[in-house]
């Protein structure tokens, strides 16, 4: 879709995604339906616009097996797709080109949400509602805006900005791509701009999962930490490390978010202190059945199409917080996931773990792993992040599966990362131990949490890296995390492994370490995506990113 097309978004859809069971929309076609309809003067409860900014929300990020089933993740070194020849492998193999379809390509998509945005704001002002509940939605609709523009340009680099235009129908287009940090100025405007206008937070339970100036200033930090990172920030510029050290504060010092007490709760409560901005869905078990082991006969039946990496499950250090290579981690490479930091069982189903009143078998020809299905764990492992506890429960039932877009641990993250760039790696220190104390992860006698005591900033940097890895697995982190380091060259290249688990006759088990797929990263071509053929073609100011 050019450029151009993209722009255009019929009567017809609009008012379809405002269509309900009003009288008002039956009285005709909807093809009829005109924006008299939609932002009606005399709708001073303003039903039909709500409609459309509710629309509007569900064009936020939403990360459950999102890509031909598996998660984001399952294009790094933290997870492989159970299936073999899955669409992720286009990106885990730098399979990308302009021609071809990429299954994370969002231009088109964001484009038309950028549109929809710009009609409501366009129209708003026309509907007789109470001025603070239009102040509310119109800030809504502008993050809206803002977020899809940092879903662009993370994934594209420097995008055209279009700000509050619209355009006609045959009206002719050719805007030429905006910097990198151009645009990152603008959505900092933005999100600057709105800040005041949002709700206050905590919101109230009638409200939930509305925008907050929480959640705007959540975005604000994830921007502002990857236009200081080194993927686009490469002469090191202090002032924007200090930018997003600033920005993550500000929701720190806000009190209005705290970390959850329980790590795995944080994902299956529809409101807890820690979740700053959720995508708000029904309660399912959607995420159980599409995650967990395979063994299970139904109504329990589940399709386990992520299989975690022994990448990332080595990552997990021991419940004193020391890595499993180190000689006083007490790790024993016969029982190896004994005594393992917590978050590892609420992230990976293993051999051994608890799931519907009995324990998973991932070893060969175990009931999880009978090598007689075409899909089944190719690693020994199979997602556990993001389900509810149904370890001791006989059948599934719904739950709570909002996914979550910011959460305060990320802030934590965020302003270790930005301090430890300054040179404040004192301030890091009390950020990692407060998530590795949610975690539950010993103090040990220093209170050091397994973290070893005047770290460099190269050696801080390292800690927090792989915090963010172990704390923030499958939400849609580390696929970006390891392009802004700068690093996905080195950890996304080459050979991926799991493990071979061979039952012996007295019941213990044998662990293997074997190769299961090779992931490639074409660099630095993949460290951006391709503009679309079609919008290269459509709109000739437009040039194509490197390699493509």
């Amino acid at each position: 879709m050019t450029m151009e097309r993209k722009y255009t978004l019929s009567l017809v859809l609009l008012s379809a995604l405002a269509l309900g069971s009003c009288d008002k929309y039956e009285q005709q076609p909807v093809s009829h339906l005109t924006y008299d309809y939609v932002y009606d003067e005399t709708d001073k409860n303003g039903e039909y616009a709500r409609r459309v900014l509710n629309q509007l929300y569900s064009s936020l990020p939403k990360g459950y097996n999102r890509i031909d089933n598996v998660v984001l993740g399952a294009a790094t070194d933290d997870a492989i797709a159970s299936e073999h020849y899955n669409n992720i492998e286009i990106l885990s193999k730098s399979r990308l080109n302009a021609m071809s379809s990429n299954p994370d390509a969002v231009w088109p998509q964001s484009y038309a949400a950028i549109r929809q945005v710009n009609l409501f704001l366009d129209h708003i002002d026309r509907v007789p509602v109470d001025p603070s509940l239009l102040q509310y939605w119109k800030a809504e609709s502008r993050f809206i805006r803002a977020m899809h523009y940092f879903e662009l340009i993370k994934r594209y680099g420097g995008v055209p900005l279009i700000g509050d235009q619209l355009f006609e129908q045959d009206e002719e287009i050719t805007i030429e791509r905006s910097s990198y940090n151009e645009c990152v100025r603008y959505i900092i405007s933005e999100l600057d701009s709105i800040d005041p206008l949002l709700r206050p937070d905590p919101i109230p339970d009638t409200e939930l999962g509305r925008i907050t100036q929480g959640g705007a200033q959540a975005l604000k930090s994830r921007v502002l930490l990857y236009a200081a990172s080194p993927l686009n920030n490469p002469e090191n510029d202090p002032e924007k490390w200090q930018a997003a050290a600033d920005a993550a504060l500000s929701v720190m010092e806000s009190g209005s978010f705290s970390l959850a007490g329980n790590f795995a709760g944080v994902f299956v409560s529809r409101k807890n202190p820690e979740v700053i901005l959720a995508y708000q869905r029904d309660q399912t078990n959607d995420v159980e059945r599409d995650n967990a082991p395979i063994g299970y006969a139904e109504p329990n039946q589940s399709n386990g199409f992520v299989s975690p990496t022994q990448e990332l499950v080595d990552a997990f250090p021991m419940a004193n917080g020391l890595p499993i290579d180190d000689p006083y981690s007490e790790y024993d490479p016969l029982h190896p996931y004994d005594n393992r930091d917590p978050r590892l069982s609420a992230t990976v189903f293993h051999n051994g773990s608890q799931w519907l009143q009995r324990t998973v078998e991932t070893f060969e020809g175990g009931l999880d792993k009978p090598n007689l299905v075409q899909r089944q764990t190719r690693t020994g492992y199979y997602m556990r992040k993001f389900l509810a506890d149904f370890s001791d429960k006989s059948d599934f039932s719904n739950q709570n599966h909002n996914f979550i877009i910011f959460r305060y641990a990320e802030i934590l993250l965020n302003y270790a990362e930005a301090v430890n760039e300054l040179g404040q790696t004192d301030l890091a220190y009390e950020q990692l131990k407060l998530i590795r104390e949610r975690a539950g992860i010993e103090h040990g006698d220093e209170h050091m949490y397994g973290l070893q005591p005047a770290m460099t900033t190269e050696e801080m940097r390292s800690a927090i890296r792989l915090e963010r890895r172990l704390e923030m697995a499958f939400e849609e982190q580390r696929y970006w995390d390891i392009r802004r380091w700068k690093i996905a060259g080195e950890v996304a290249n080459g050979p991926l492994h799991g493990v071979q688990i061979l039952r012996n006759d007295d019941g213990t088990f044998s662990y293997q370490v074997d190769e299961v797929f090779n992931i490639r990263f074409t660099s630095p071509k993949m460290y951006l995506y391709p503009i679309p053929y079609e919008e290269i073609a459509g709109n000739s100011a437009i040039d194509q990113n490197p390699g493509y």
